[in-house]
């Protein structure tokens, strides 16, 4: 499953909190959602470091991936 481009509306929902939902035992994933949890920075910052790190990470997160559009 190809990443959503990063004008599709579930980054929008991962960085206002969505990113708790998601399942994971991704280490890095879980650090990033703790990190962004926390995080003060506007939520156009926050949508490009997830679609990043989701497009760095792409063949390790396939069921990550496949979660995306269901949050």
């Amino acid at each position: 499953m190809p990443i959503p481009s990063v004008n599709h509306p579930c980054w929008q929902k991962l960085a206002n909190g969505g990113l708790a939902r998601l399942k994971t035992q991704h280490l890095g994933t879980q650090l990033l959602t703790k990190r962004l949890e926390r995080s003060t920075d506007p939520l156009t910052v926050k949508v490009n470091e997830i679609h990043a790190f989701f497009t760095k990470w792409e063949r390790v997160l396939p069921s990550e991936i496949q979660q995306l559009n269901g949050l």
